[in-house]
Order: structure tokens, then sequence, then C-alpha cells
């Protein structure tokens, strides 16, 4: 089994592709060991030290480091940990565990007059940023809208990447308000 890794624009995060299927559908990010026991290849992850948050996508596993650490002495330790898991044939998720998809609806918030509004949001954030971000190791879901303000969730490599700011900003941000006039911002949750 060949497992290739990616950097990512957030040096706290690396992106590693075992060349099969992680989660067919939906993501799954963990950042509390606790949470862990949601993904027996979680538990594995976050067993070697150092590591701080696991994140699951289609076809990849994005794993954040405390920043005092580097790379060198844990990706070995990492790619052996995803090794294994696949070798032995074991699950991404627990029993009773599912994906999150990027259209859930739990806890959105958004005046009922701006549902047309909102459904082109997130058809963009779908079609055209999703995308994107999955190719950075990362995702980022729509949260809310409210006086011109949509509000996003950033997981993966996304969440605390030093250039997530410019990405919302210059990139999100600019294509709503070029598809969708009502947007005035758009901020992370």
């Amino acid at each position: 089994m060949f497992i290739q890794t990616e950097a990512t624009p957030n040096p706290a995060t690396l992106k590693f592709l075992p060349g099969r299927d992680v989660l067919p559908s939906g993501t799954l990010e963990i950042t509390d060991p606790a949470d862990a026991k949601k993904s027996p290849l979680a538990e594995g992850l976050f067993n070697v030290p150092g590591v701080t948050g696991v994140f699951f996508g289609q076809d990849f596993v994005t794993v954040t480091k405390r920043p005092d650490l580097d790379w060198q002495h844990l990706k070995p330790a990492i790619l052996g940990t995803i090794m294994d898991h696949y070798l032995k044939g074991r699950p991404i998720l627990s029993e009773g565990v599912e994906a999150v998809s990027g259209v859930s609806e739990e806890g959105e918030f958004f005046d009922p007059d701006d549902e047309p509004l909102v459904g082109t949001i997130k058809e963009l954030l779908e079609t055209r940023v999703r995308p994107a971000v999955a190719g950075d190791g990362g995702d980022i879901t729509f949260k809310g809208f409210r006086d011109g303000i949509v509000y996003l969730n950033m997981k993966g490599s996304c969440s605390g990447c030093p250039s997530s700011t410019a990405t919302l900003k210059q990139g999100i941000e600019n294509l709503l308000r070029h598809f969708v006039p009502e947007v005035t911002e758009v901020r992370p949750v």
C-alpha cells in the first residue's frame, strides 16, 4: 500500500491520500481525543503524540499537529497508523457513527424570507467552493445568513489556517457577492 502526502496551506496540517475511499460521502472532523471513539482510525492517530486533530474526506485524511512539533518526526508514525488500519481491513467509522454532509441544516440560522438567497449561497458553496477546499484537505459549510453576512464553518486544514482569512475575503466573499449581491461579508463561525 502506498500513501501519498500533500502539504496544505496550513503548516500545522498534512493531507494523507491512501489511494482508496476514506468516506463514501460527507466528512468527519475530530478535534478532541475524547471524540476519537467515533473512528478506529482517529483513535489510532490520536495515539500518536502531538496529533491534535483528524479530518476525514472522501479520499483523504488530514491530520493536524501541535505547532511546536516537526512533521519529520510525526509523519512516519502517522503513515504507519493509516497503513496498519487499512491492511487490517478496519472500518473508518465506529458502528452507528455517520459522516456529516455539507448540507446539514442542524443549527443553521437565517430569516425564512431569505430562503431563496440561502439556497443560491449553498449551491455556490457546494459546487464551487467545497471541491476546491477539499483539494487543500479541508471543508467549508454553511452555518447562517443574517444582515448580509454569510457565516461559514471551517474544518480540517481550513480551521486555524493562516491563509483562511484571505480565502474567505478574497475568494469566497468575492464569489458570493458576485452571484448574490445581497451578500456584504463572509465570516467564519
